[in-house]
């Protein structure tokens, strides 16, 4: 294996992530793979959500990964591995994002104008079916939670992925985006509350649970 700076070997002591690509860096054989094994998913379903379509968002991975392969000879981690990741996949999703809207192409978001409208009359349909003691599913869960993100603006919706499917920090989100600290809080202000609005349907929908239960959820859609 190639050696390491002091500095690199530092940081890949606190983040395994950043000890895998240490290893594509010196082009260890599998080690790329593994990376992308170790990311692929992640990496997609935090750009879905940016982008509101899985096809884009797959596009855009491999691009990530492909920018990530160029640069291994130049990596030297200065901050956790996903945060450099995520910065790649931010810078890139943006600017597909603007050169969608340059092409007048319409998006998810466009199409969902009437989310308040769907997530209500979907889970007020049938309500032998749709009792308010049910559960949803995991996919009819991820299908709420994916239309309600799409009411956000995709700064909004990029502060949230990382802060709740990430787990990130303010400052590492404020890294990857470009923000203060203050500026992300800001945004994770907003979008919590418009997602609460986009939501209400299915809290209102599932209030035969108590008030503690209920608050939880709420939380926890929010984290």
């Amino acid at each position: 294996m190639t050696a390491i700076g002091k500095s690199s070997a530092q940081f890949a002591l606190r983040d395994p992530d950043i000890r895998m690509m240490l290893r594509v860096r010196a082009d260890e054989e599998g080690a790329f793979e593994d990376l992308v094994n170790g990311f692929q998913q992640r990496l997609v379903g935090i750009l879905r959500h940016i982008v509101n379509n899985r096809e884009e968002a797959e596009d855009l991975a491999q691009e990530v990964f492909l920018r990530v392969f160029k640069s291994r000879k130049s990596y030297h981690p200065s901050a956790r591995f996903g945060t450099w990741l995520f910065t790649i996949a931010n810078n890139l999703a943006l600017n597909h994002i603007r050169a969608r809207k340059k092409k007048g192409a319409i998006s998810l978001e466009a199409c969902d104008s009437g989310i308040h409208q769907r997530i209500s009359s979907d889970n007020r349909r049938n309500p032998t079916e749709q009792s308010p003691g049910k559960r949803l599913d995991h996919a009819e869960l991820a299908n709420v939670i994916r239309l309600a993100m799409s009411t956000l603006n995709e700064r909004q919706r990029m502060a949230v992925a990382l802060n709740k499917f990430e787990d990130m920090n303010y400052a590492d989100i404020a890294t990857i985006m470009g923000l203060t600290t203050k500026a992300v809080k800001s945004l994770l202000s907003r979008a919590r509350a418009s997602l609460r609005e986009a939501l209400k349907p299915y809290i209102q929908m599932h209030d035969s649970r108590n008030p503690a239960q209920e608050s939880d959820e709420v939380k926890k859609e929010d984290s």
